[in-house]
């Protein structure tokens, strides 16, 4: 069931996710976890095993210290740890250093079709971006995607919650029924506002984190699912 063009041409506020919606940012930490699971190479304990591991500490790293590539260094050592029972030698933290060069050297990548619906959306609505994770990586990225004239504020929370939706409503004082949440993460774009009584757009992203993930229903008429970004065109 989608959302009805009735409901659509009342939208006034569009919120944007940023990363892995307007720009790819989880498939070069992706590229990283190979790297580092080939370098591994673990005696008894294969890809997908290790894989397992290093998402259970990346999650509860995620809870205790963030987000970000400070935070993503910190899970790879650990898993290290954890598999080879000791602590990880100054060689082997600088091996894990040069392996995640890449997040550091990532230029930020717009997705297909972003600049150009951008560019048409900000005519017809209010755009808001909002965004989570070390304030100052996710600042850099902003700063270097070329499309913050394109909304009335920017945010960087540390979390997407319910509540980070509410306070969003009132410091910018609008109507949630005429609001819509882009983005590609069910856990935090998706459900926390829709709980918030906002709408939202569903893009998913084949590389989105494994720790985004998490059920939505299909039966639900305040979210809308597309293909792809430049998609929003035909909707709003």
């Amino acid at each position: 069931m989608t959302v009805s063009e009735t409901t659509r041409r009342q939208a006034q506020v569009l919120i944007f996710d940023a990363d892995d919606t307007l720009w790819e940012n989880n498939v070069v930490f992706e590229r990283v976890i190979d790297d580092f699971l080939e370098w591994l190479d673990h005696p008894t304990l294969d890809r997908a095993e290790i894989r397992m591991i290093l998402d259970d500490i990346e999650r509860a790293n995620a809870v205790a210290h963030g987000y970000g590539s400070k935070v993503f260094l910190r899970s790879l050592a650990e898993c290290l740890e954890r598999l080879r029972e000791r602590p990880a030698t100054d060689a082997e933290r600088k091996e894990i250093d040069r392996l995640s060069m890449a997040l550091v050297e990532h230029r930020v990548e717009l997705m297909p079709g972003v600049a150009d619906a951008l560019d048409e959306l900000a005519g017809r609505y209010d755009l808001l971006l909002l965004t989570k994770g070390d304030r100052a990586e996710q600042q850099r990225k902003l700063d270097a995607c070329g499309l913050l004239h394109h909304f009335r504020a920017a945010h960087i929370v540390a979390e997407k919650t319910v509540e980070t939706y509410r306070w969003l409503v009132r410091e910018h004082g609008f109507d949630p029924s005429g609001a819509w949440m882009i983005g590609n993460s069910p856990k935090s774009d998706i459900l926390p506002a829709r709980a918030a009584g906002l709408n939202a757009v569903f893009i998913p992203n084949e590389n989105t984190w494994v720790l985004e993930d998490d059920e939505l229903d299909p039966t639900d008429a305040g979210v809308l699912r597309l293909a792809a970004f430049r998609d929003l065109l035909r909707h709003f």
